[in-house]
This record gives C-alpha cells, structure tokens and sequence, in this order.
C-alpha cells in the first residue's frame, strides 16, 4: 500500500512540474517566406533545376531522333548493323536515365547546400527568442492539431531579419 501511495505522489508531483513549462509555437513556413535568403535559395534552386530539365530535353530529343532513324532504317540493314544501331539506342536510354537519377542527387544536394545556413539562422533566432521569452518549448504550427500557447511568429521573424 505505502509504494501505491508513492508512486501515487510521483505521478502526482511529476504532473505538477511539467504543468510549470511554458510552452510557444512558431509558423516556420511563415518565417522562411520572410527572409530574403530563402527566397534567393528558391531562386537559384529553380534556375539549376531549369538547366537540369533543359539538359534532360535534349538527351531525349537526341533519344527520340536516334529511334525514329531507327525505325526509318531498320529494314534495309543487314542484323548486325541494327544490333549496332540498337546498342546505340540502349546505351543512350541507359546515359538518359543516369542522369536523371544524378540530377535529382545533385537537386537534392544543392537545396541542402543552400537551405543549411537558413534553417540555423531560424533554429539561432527561436533559441534567441524562447530563451528571451523563457519558453522550455517551441513547436512548430503545422505539426501541431491545436495550439494553445503564446505565438512567437512575428518575434522570431524580427530577430531573423535583423
């Protein structure tokens, strides 16, 4: 009975400390929107990614002719000359298709490069505020189904344009 009564307090008192955090939510999205640097990150993003997609257009323009030659001549060679002109294809299937997969490695790569300092300036400028403010902690908005604590959106947005 006395280690029912315990661990009756320690639920208890346990409950009674977690009560004193105080706890703020933030709208990231709203934050990074707001700063030039995620907006020049997007910027560059989508110019590589444009060059990517117009690379990608001409490996398959070259692709599409190399069959369509194919096709046009494919009963007037003898089988050894359209095995040649089929590894030919193949090997530029295959050339297409390794670079699509090398540039979304490298799509994915670049956005890490260019997002890495702006998501520490953000952690730096909720760090910043919470402990300002003494929040033991911040959430972010969108993962959350309701918020009931104070909203440091607009603080932090400030500290990370300064």
């Amino acid at each position: 009975m006395k280690k029912f009564l315990l661990a009756i307090v320690l639920v208890l008192s346990a409950g009674a400390s977690m009560a004193q955090n105080k706890i703020a939510h933030i709208n990231t999205q709203a934050v990074l929107d707001t700063m030039p640097e995620r907006i020049e990150a997007i910027e560059s993003l989508q110019k590589f990614e444009t060059a990517g997609i117009q690379e990608l257009k001409e490996m398959q323009a070259d692709l599409q002719a190399a069959y369509e030659y194919y096709e046009a001549n494919v009963n007037d060679w003898s089988p050894v000359i359209r095995k040649i002109e089929e590894d030919k294809i193949g090997k530029k299937e295959q050339a297409f298709q390794e670079r699509q997969r090398s540039l979304d490695a490298e799509m994915q790569a670049y956005s890490n490069e260019l997002n890495a300092p702006i998501l520490e300036k953000v952690q730096k400028a909720v760090e910043s505020v919470a402990k300002a403010k003494k929040f033991d902690y911040v959430v972010d908005a969108s993962v959350m189904l309701y918020a009931n604590g104070e909203d440091i959106t607009d603080a932090v947005i400030t500290e990370v344009l300064k």
